[in-house]
């Protein structure tokens, strides 16, 4: 099987040469892997170390560097979709770590009938600091991210969504390119429409591949604000598309705010309800974190990491949410 490998990269000239040494390592023969390094228009050196990587490394099928002029992470996809030649096709975050067999794992999946494979998605750092741990700790867990299947399930089946993953020819063909309208929820969409096609998406614990957390709470925050923002907009595109997790965040901030409302006008008990429970599950999940890894003192702060997280992912999607109507009738119009 010829496997398109391709990565989509805007100034990641950090990160982008750990993925490429990760990719010299795969066990799958070289012969037989086709790597797009697709340029989203970078100021940094990104590009640079890309045509020097088509260079040196002839033992693959084909090293070719593209241009995604639109700079957005689904035009850079369809870039990938328009100029790939292999039967399956994988795009892996720059920012990503992948161990040696992650290619030749997915393919094995797919040669046993499958058209998507995929599997976990551990959250790892770029140095062991006190602070940086307490963002991974933050990351981790599933009060501070998600239940996502792809980042908690211990056994083989099918999910709604999955990370890196690796779709044979048949599924693009069917379901054809991401929208371009979406920055930030382009794999949501894409999912859907591929489960919507009646393709299912396989999702194996034993194939793994690592994201880096975000190093700076500045960074995690707007991280989590745009991942909500996105996902208001997107509702008026694909409402379709999310699960109910995505908007517990939204949940929390419309109740702190009407609750809230209700107390400044006399009626203080259901925010002190809120206020109690969540600050009993936020306790309880901060001194999970202590017991199951390495105490430090930068640890005692993540309930207020927790806080300013779910509250940056609510606001960002009820921002969105007010934002939806006026961007989708821009978006139509043009």
């Amino acid at each position: 099987m010829l496997v398109s490998f391709a990565i989509v990269a805007y100034n990641e000239e950090r990160s982008l040469p750990q993925l490429l040494h990760d990719l010299e390592n795969q066990d799958y023969p070289h012969n037989k892997i086709e790597v797009l390094l697709i340029d989203s228009m970078s100021k940094d050196s990104t590009k640079s170390i890309m045509e020097q990587f088509s260079e040196t490394h002839s033992d693959f099928f084909r090293v070719v560097v593209l241009e995604n002029p639109e700079k957005t992470l689904p035009f850079g996809c369809n870039v990938a979709l328009k100029n790939y030649s292999g039967d399956a096709i994988v795009r892996i975050d720059a920012h990503a770590t992948i161990p040696n067999d992650f290619i030749s794992k997915n393919v094995k999946i797919l040669q046993s009938g499958e058209k998507v494979s995929g599997g976990k998605r551990p959250n790892i750092i770029d140095e062991q600091t006190p602070w940086k741990n307490m963002l991974l700790a933050a990351e981790q867990s599933m009060f501070g991210s998600s239940i996502a299947a792809y980042r908690n399930a211990d056994k083989p089946r099918y999910v709604s969504s999955i990370f890196h993953g690796m779709y044979s020819r048949e599924v693009y063909d069917t379901v054809g390119f991401y929208d371009t309208r979406l920055a930030r929820t382009e794999d949501n969409d894409m999912s859907e429409r591929i489960s919507k096609a009646g393709y299912k998406l396989h999702y194996d614990p034993e194939i793994v591949s690592y994201q880096h957390t975000r190093s700076t709470l500045k960074g995690m925050l707007r991280q989590k604000y745009l991942n909500g923002f996105w996902i208001g907009r997107t509702m008026g595109i694909n409402p379709h598309c999310f699960s109910v997790y995505h908007f517990v965040p939204f949940v929390f901030v419309l109740g702190i705010l009407l609750t809230s409302i209700l107390a400044v006008c006399g009626h203080p008990m259901l925010a002190v309800l809120i206020w109690s429970a969540y600050v009993l599950l936020i306790l309880a999940c901060t001194v999970t974190e202590l017991i199951k890894s390495d105490f430090s003192i930068a640890k005692l702060l993540l309930p207020f990491v927790f806080l300013l997280l779910h509250v940056s992912y609510g606001v960002g999607t009820l921002v969105g949410l007010i934002d939806m109507p006026f961007w989708v009738k821009k978006v139509k119009k043009a």
